[in-house]
């Protein structure tokens, strides 16, 4: 691991937008993967602090939000740990899906799936973890 950063933010939305610039600009040895990296792993980290803070903490101002950050050279992986009871991410529904287009719920989810190139819950589904390889992506 090059460099790893432990963050313990507020249940506050409002800084979920200085937590991802304080970790992006941190990731200074993926610079050539920058699009990438201000694209895929600014929206996956955002969502994933957002999901923590209002349905995982279900937005109590008395519960914080972990982070912890790992930066290696060919890749950058992000846990984002809540304080609430978890819940289980397979019976979040598709939100592609037809049926389903009009509910809020599942579109974060679905985004870090999209986005990032791994996406773990743990067992009590309070934590996620996500993962975004560099390798054969260097782009100008």
């Amino acid at each position: 691991v090059d460099q790893e950063l432990i963050l313990e933010l507020p249940n506050d939305i409002r800084s979920i937008e200085h937590a991802v610039e304080y970790v992006t600009r941190h990731c200074t040895s993926c610079c050539e993967y920058a699009r990438r990296l201000n694209l895929n792993f600014r929206v996956g980290l955002t969502e994933a602090l957002s999901n923590a803070m209002l349905y995982g903490n279900n937005s109590d101002p008395e519960k914080s939000v972990r982070v912890e950050v790992a930066i290696k050279l060919e890749e950058v992986s992000v846990r984002v740990t809540d304080q609430g009871v978890g819940f289980d991410p397979t019976t979040v529904p598709d939100p592609t899906l037809p049926a389903n287009i009009s509910k809020s719920g599942g579109r974060g989810i679905f985004l870090m799936k999209a986005l990032m190139d791994e996406v773990q819950f743990n067992d009590r589904g309070n934590s996620v973890t996500l993962v975004l390889r560099f390798e054969g992506e260097a782009t100008a």
